[in-house]
């Protein structure tokens, strides 16, 4: 086997990706939105020429990928202008919109003129009694797939996101043949963090992560589509730990202890696009409505407004987001992990459960070896 190094982008410099909620409105009303959406824009919502010094601002940190998020990014208006600015400057411009009437098979078009380079839906569930009820708007499910089937249509990239959670855990079989069907190039698998809407009680156990991850794994491998995970690096070290199993590795004779490095993390990233593991703040930063920088849009720990402050200012020295961008900060058991720097845990899960962003991922079973050791010799 042939491990090809990635170009490093060190991550206390720039981000890997750069996520813009151009608005706060939506007309869905998800039971795990973060945002927790309204039907109409803020009136501190970024205008025009704010969003244009945005993306100014993104492209000089080495010109990171940027995506068009919401809210429903839709129910701006000057989407496509300032989708056609970032495109024209030479960017990766993506866009996430909901499912509503507003998507037509007209600005399908437009996007693809403009040059976007993927569009992205969210599907919850593989029949509509599931995802209509987690997006709270009936009718969503046959709308999203309708969308679906139109970019199919244009032979335009696109995504499908889940969120895996209590309500549709039993369907994922089901939910990873229609991501098939309707030829999808990614499936976004996102495990639910508790915060803004989402609860507690939507989201699956600690040993349901594992055997999802330890599913998706399996599926990778002969699914037409990549699999990628939000929310979720705790795959990362379930992947490095099944290629480890295999032996994947062990033929070029790289010892265990190399696998699970900060240089050999790029090694379990679904799309082998980012040279290492991304994480909240950590080669990832989201800018909201009004201008406020966040680690990540389900971390609300506010570190600046770009209408005070540069972009690349925030990202680079900004307590919380250099905190998060060193695994050694990491409290409890992630905190002493040999996969601390593959994984890292979901810092916005760990703030939503314990009220700290250092503090160890919540939903994840595997201990340390670290601590096994200590537990081994305290035996002795």
């Amino acid at each position: 086997m042939v491990i090809k190094m990635h170009p490093i982008i060190d991550y206390n410099e720039n981000p890997f990706i750069v996520i813009w909620e151009t608005t706060r409105a939506c007309q869905l009303k998800c039971v795990h939105c973060r945002a927790e959406a309204q039907t109409t824009p803020h009136p501190d919502e970024l205008s025009h020429e704010e969003g244009i010094k945005l993306i100014d601002q993104i492209y000089e940190m080495n010109n990171p990928m940027l995506v068009f998020t919401g809210g429903d990014c839709m129910m701006r208006e000057d989407l496509y202008k300032l989708a056609d600015y970032a495109v024209k400057k030479g960017m990766r411009v993506s866009m996430t919109p909901s499912a509503t009437p507003n998507v037509t098979k007209e600005k399908m078009i437009m996007a693809k003129e403009v040059g976007l380079s993927r569009w992205g839906f969210s599907l919850d569930g593989p029949t509509p009694e599931i995802h209509d009820f987690f997006r709270g708007t009936p009718g969503s499910f046959d709308l999203t797939v309708e969308k679906i089937k139109y970019l199919n249509e244009l032979n335009m990239s696109h995504q499908i996101n889940t969120v895996i959670n209590r309500y549709n855990y039993d369907h994922l079989e089901e939910m990873a043949e229609l991501v098939k069907e309707l030829k999808a190039v990614v499936w976004y698998v996102f495990t639910l963090v508790p915060t803004g809407r989402g609860q507690m009680k939507d989201c699956i156990t600690p040993a349901e992560h594992e055997k999802v991850f330890r599913w998706l794994y399996q599926l990778s491998k002969t699914s037409p589509y990549d699999i990628k995970t939000t929310a979720s690096q705790h795959y990362r070290r379930v992947v490095l730990q099944e290629k480890v199993r295999e032996k994947a590795l062990s033929k070029e004779n790289i010892r265990y202890e190399d696998t699970i490095t900060k240089d050999m993390a790029f090694m379990v990233d679904g799309l082998k696009r980012a040279p290492r593991g991304v994480n909240d703040g950590n080669g990832f930063a989201f800018v909201s409505h009004t201008g406020d920088v966040y680690p990540s849009g389900l971390l609300p720990i506010k570190a600046g407004n770009i209408k005070e402050t540069p972009l690349k200012e925030i990202y680079r020295e900004s307590k919380i987001f250099k905190e998060l961008r060193d695994p050694d900060n990491y409290k409890g058991k992630c905190g002493v992990c040999e996969y601390r720097f593959v994984c890292g845990g979901s810092r916005s899960r760990s703030y939503a459960v314990t009220g700290d962003y250092l503090e160890s991922e919540p939903f994840c079973v595997y201990i340390p070896e670290a601590l096994r050791n200590k537990k081994e010799q305290t035996s002795i």
